[in-house]
């Protein structure tokens, strides 16, 4: 027969409500109460049913991550701080992945598994958030929002880094400058290009049509974009890439026509990964700290769980970006 909390409860000479509380650390159970608890659940081996502790305090102590796309190294970087930060907590996390928001079933999210969410790949147009708020089901953006200031978020300040990635080119005399931009449908593609474009404009140049790409924060967005803007005559000097992933897409495609790159054609990615700084690719990017996102989307969502922060409107965390100077940045060639 299984051990119960029953059995802990004969062998520790307290109630098993007592056990259940000791277990859940409610401060009304007296240190040695809970001292003699944890020496019986020992000694039996206990392991606490997780079904039902959470037919008692209707919580299951587990968050659903949902992401849409695994395949970019950017996002699996993200699930060990969230994991890190929700273990600190108690948390369990589910990760629920599907080629977009809109395809995750939400009967999967609000059907009791779950106590709250954390979005990592909204798009502008994702109608998950808003069935989420209707199902009443706590959730946080993290890194992209579908609409800000409509729930809890932790983000970068894309505005911002694109204006940083602007600045770095012209500030060394680059002024044919193209971008090849994540999709206008999420707020990191957007805000992004929209940052780098009023940087130029201040600079007083232009980004032509020719010069402009968008595409998903993939590889071959990048490849495929750079091939074509070094087909364009005159070609860019620098190119500035929405993600890092892109960036090394673009970088690839321009060493496999024999460009050199920092020596002929400059290169800006957006993230800083931890492949950025491998010696392979050695990408000049923007740079915030991934994990410090990460950890705050959890407290973020725990506090709103727990009603620790006594906030009820939503809390947003801007990371702050800065620029990260490798080997893939020079001023144009003469």
């Amino acid at each position: 027969m299984p051990i119960t909390s029953r059995d802990v409860a004969r062998l520790a000479g307290v109630s098993q409500p007592t056990v259940s509380r000791a277990l859940r650390g409610d401060p009304r159970v007296a240190a040695e109460t809970r001292a003699r608890v944890q020496e019986a659940v020992e000694a039996l081996g206990y392991v606490p049913s997780e079904a039902g502790r959470s037919l008692v305090t209707r919580r299951t102590k587990r968050i659903g991550i949902v992401v849409s796309d695994l395949t970019n190294p950017f996002y699996p970087h993200l699930l060990g701080p969230l994991h890190d930060e929700l273990e600190k907590h108690s948390y369990r996390m589910m990760v629920f992945t599907e080629r977009s928001d809109n395809q995750v079933p939400l009967e999967q999210l609000v059907d009791g598994s779950i106590d709250g969410a954390v979005l990592l790949t909204s798009n502008l147009d994702s109608r998950l958030p808003a069935e989420l708020q209707r199902r009443r089901l706590p959730f946080v953006f993290l890194n992209r929002e579908s609409s800000p200031h409509t729930a809890d978020a932790a983000v970068v300040d894309n505005e911002l880094g694109g204006r940083l990635a602007a600045a770095h080119l012209t500030d060394i005399g680059h002024r044919r400058i193209a971008g090849i931009f994540g999709p206008d449908t999420t707020s990191t593609g957007r805000d992004r290009e929209l940052g780098f474009r009023a940087a130029l404009a201040e600079s007083g140049i232009a980004l032509p049509g020719a010069f402009t790409h968008r595409g998903p924060f993939e590889f071959d967005t990048g490849y495929h974009a750079m091939l074509e803007l070094l087909g364009t005559d005159p070609r860019p000097t620098a190119v500035f890439c929405g993600n890092d992933v892109v960036a090394i897409g673009a970088l690839n495609a321009a060493l496999s026509r024999g460009v050199d790159i920092p020596g002929e054609l400059s290169l800006v990615g957006f993230d800083n990964i931890p492949m950025a700084e491998w010696e392979a690719f050695r990408l000049t990017t923007i740079g915030h700290d991934l994990d410090a996102m990460a950890a705050a989307a959890a407290r973020l969502l725990v506090e709103r769980l727990e009603n620790t922060s006594g906030e009820d409107r939503p809390q947003r965390v801007v990371m702050a970006p800065q620029l990260v100077e490798r080997a893939t940045v020079a001023p144009p060639p003469a």
